[in-house]
């Protein structure tokens, strides 16, 4: 299925220092949205493996452009959403961010093994959500427990789902609450 894309929004934020203590490295947070027509809109579907198959493409290219407004950068961390127009289902946002989609944030980010943190709703616009984020090799790296919230102003209307991929480059600033550290990943199994 090709997916009919109306619009690509961007959003980027980035943190130079918190609390009065500047960042070294400042930490920049960059999301991706695709907005797209729903095909399954206003009628029940008991196979939604066309969204799953198309998230493939929509995939690569959101992860590709957040990878770019992270640079100089790498990705350290990342997260996913969607967020369903009111003449659809959960479910279908649920569909476009299945491993297929993840695979595909996971090799723009240069690999991963951790789980991806995701968020879906229905919303009428405008739709704001969180986007969690969590590192991309261990989850249980808690500095890197975060997020970014967006607004999307005109989206999506009520036959479409707004796709999200978002990664960060580093973990929050003044991270300080214990717990695994990122150079100590062991990377086996995508938790520690």
């Amino acid at each position: 299925m090709d997916m009919q894309v109306r619009k690509i929004l961007t959003f980027v934020e980035e943190s130079r220092s918190e609390a009065g203590q500047p960042a070294g490295v400042p930490l920049r947070k960059a999301a991706v949205v695709a907005i797209v027509k729903n095909p399954f809109a206003g009628h029940f579907a008991s196979d939604l493996s066309a969204l799953v198959d198309a998230s493939a493409e929509i995939g690569r290219e959101l992860s590709g452009l957040a990878r770019d407004l992270l640079r100089p950068f790498g990705v350290e961390s990342y997260g996913k959403g969607a967020v369903v127009g009111l003449a659809g289902e959960q479910e279908h946002g649920v569909a476009m961010l299945t491993t297929v989609f993840g695979d595909a944030m996971r090799a723009a980010a240069g690999g991963g093994k951790a789980w991806i943190s995701s968020m879906t709703k229905r919303s009428g616009v405008p739709a704001s959500i969180d986007i969690p984020l969590a590192h991309k090799d261990a989850l249980y790296v808690r500095s890197h427990y975060d997020g970014i919230s967006l607004t999307l102003f005109d989206a999506p209307l009520p036959e479409e789902i707004a796709v999200i991929c978002a990664f960060a480059n580093r973990e929050r600033l003044n991270a300080r609450v214990g717990g695994l550290t990122k150079d100590k990943i062991k990377g086996g199994d995508g938790l520690v």
